[in-house]
């Protein structure tokens, strides 16, 4: 019998819910990543979970995993074609999430880590203010 959902956020969440899919996304859609890229972007992500998550959106369709028939092994990771729908979801999470450290912090420099994905919306939040 095919799975029954209340309601379809139940499916979306499914698939890119809990702490880490939606930030291994995000850092995906500025490119192709190795494991190790992205275990530098997110310093507090185990190195299990973060293969485990890896693992299930690889299933799910979501990222393809590039493996290259070399010494050392090189495996990489990129959003597949399907996982690039997720991208409009991905950018109002992130522009909710800014209002919402403005709204409890005041200034959202001070809580946001400096990493890639908050310098381009620091250089992109400057372009428009100038």
């Amino acid at each position: 019998m095919a799975k029954k959902y209340n309601i379809s956020v139940e499916a979306t969440l499914e698939v890119i819910g809990g702490k880490w899919k939606c930030v291994i996304l995000c850092h995906l859609t500025h490119g192709t990543m190795r494991t190790s890229d992205l275990k530098r972007h997110m310093p507090n992500i185990t190195q299990k979970m973060l293969t485990q998550q890896l693992r299930e959106l690889e299933q799910d369709g979501i990222v393809n995993r590039i493996s290259y028939n070399q010494v050392p092994p090189k495996v990489e990771y990129e959003l597949s074609d399907y996982g690039r729908t997720l991208s409009t979801i991905l950018d109002s999470l992130c522009a909710w999430g800014e209002q919402h450290i403005i709204k409890e912090y005041g200034d959202k420099f001070t809580v946001l880590e400096d990493n890639v994905l908050n310098q381009k919306k620091t250089e992109a939040h400057t372009a428009v203010v100038e």
